[in-house]
C-alpha cells in the first residue's frame, strides 16, 4: 500500500477515533512523554539556552526517532501501518477534549456560576482566572479554542502529512515542550528558548492553514479575511496571531486585551475592535468553527500527503 493511502486511512481512524471517544483517561502517550521531559528538565536544567537546546533536542528527537523505528518495524505490513498511523493519529489530535472542556466552562458560564467556570478554566488554558469576570473568561475560552485548533488538530494533521508517524509525534512533542518550558518565567527565559522558537518554526504551517481555513469554512469569509490581514501582524505570538485574528473575524467578535499569565500581566491588541465581546453562547459558535476547521484540516492534509507522495515517485522515475 503507498504511503499517502496508509496516511489517508490511518488520519481518518485517528480523527474518527479522537471525535468517537477523546483522549484516553489514563496512560496517555503525550501525558507519559510530559512526565519523562520534567523529570530530564529536573537534571538538566541550567539557565543557560545550549543546555535548553540540547535538552530540546533529546526531548523532540528522541520521541520523532522512536517512531521512525516504530514506523520501520511494521512498514511491511499495510494493516499495522495503518493502525499505527490511526493510533498515533488519535493519541495526538485534542479536538473532542478541546470541545469538551469548553462546554463544561460555556454551561457554567450559562448557569450563572462563575466561581465554577473560573475553577475549570485552567483545563483549558494558562491564564489566571481568579479576577476575570464572565466577558473575561468567554474571551479567554474563544481564544484557546481558536489556537488550540491550530496546536492541537491542524499542525499534528500537516505535520503528518509530511512525515508520517514522526511527523504526527513530533510535532506534538515540540508543541508539549512549548507549555512546559516555553513561556517567558524566570526559570525558564534562556532555558525554555529553544523549545519556544522550535515551536513557533512546527507551528507556522498549521496555523497558516487554520486561518485560512476558517476563513474558508466560517460564516463570515469577508470579515475573517479582513480581520487577519489588518491585525494579526500585531499580536505577539507569530502563529495564535493569524489564528485569532481570523476566528475573531469569522465569528465577528472582539478579541485581545489585558490578560494574565503566572500573575504576569499582559496587553493584548485588540483583534476585530468593530465588533463585540465574546459571551457564553459565543463559546459554542467558535467550537462549531474549530471542529469545521478540523475536518477540513484533515481532507486538506490527505491531500498533501498524496501530492507529496506523486511528487517522489515522479522524482524517482525520472
Amino acid at each position: 500500500m503507498r504511503a499517502d493511502r496508509v496516511y489517508a486511512y490511518g488520519a481518518a481512524l485517528g480523527f474518527l477515533g479522537d471525535l468517537a471517544a477523546g483522549d484516553p483517561r489514563r496512560g496517555h502517550p503525550v501525558a507519559a512523554f510530559g512526565r519523562a521531559a520534567s523529570a530530564l528538565e529536573r537534571r538538566m536544567w541550567r539557565d543557560d539556552r545550549a543546555v535548553g537546546a540540547a535538552y530540546t533536542a533529546l526531548c523532540a528527537g528522541g520521541v520523532a526517532a522512536a517512531a521512525v523505528l516504530v514506523r520501520r518495524a511494521v512498514r511491511g505490513c499495510a494493516p499495522l501501518s495503518v493502525a499505527l498511523t490511526g493510533l498515533a493519529a488519535w493519541s495526538v489530535l485534542g479536538g473532542a477534549s478541546l470541545a469538551r472542556e469548553a462546554g463544561v466552562i460555556a454551561a457554567a458560564l450559562e448557569a450563572g456560576d462563575l466561581a465554577a467556570a473560573r475553577a475549570r478554566l485552567p483545563h483549558l488554558c494558562g491564564r489566571d482566572p481568579e479576577h476575570l469576570d464572565a466577558e473575561g473568561i468567554a474571551r479567554a475560552v474563544v481564544e484557546s479554542v481558536a489556537e488550540n485548533t491550530s496546536d492541537a488538530v491542524v499542525g499534528a494533521l500537516v505535520w503528518g502529512a509530511l512525515a508520517g508517524v514522526p511527523g504526527l509525534a513530533g510535532f506534538r512533542a515540540v508543541n508539549t515542550l512549548d507549555a512546559m518550558v516555553g513561556h517567558r518565567s524566570p526559570r525558564h527565559l534562556r532555558f525554555g528558548w529553544a523549545s519556544a522558537r522550535l515551536d513557533d518554526v512546527a507551528g507556522w504551517p498549521g496555523a497558516r492553514l487554520t486561518a485560512a481555513l476558517a476563513v474558508l469554512a466560517g460564516p463570515r469569509p469577508a470579515d475573517a479575511l479582513r480581520t487577519w490581514r489588518r491585525d494579526a501582524a500585531a499580536h505577539p505570538s507569530p502563529n495564535a496571531g493569524p489564528v485569532e485574528a481570523a476566528f475573531a473575524g469569522a465569528l465577528r467578535l472582539r478579541l485581545g486585551g489585558p490578560l494574565s499569565y503566572a500573575g504576569r500581566a499582559e496587553q493584548r491588541p485588540v483583534l476585530g475592535a468593530q465588533f463585540a465581546p465574546p459571551g457564553a453562547a459565543d463559546i459554542a459558535r467558535a467550537v462549531r468553527l474549530s471542529r469545521r476547521v478540523g475536518a477540513w484540516a484533515l481532507a486538506a492534509s490527505v491531500a498533501l500527503s498524496t501530492a507529496r507522495v506523486r511528487l517522489m515517485h515522479g522524482r524517482r522515475a525520472a
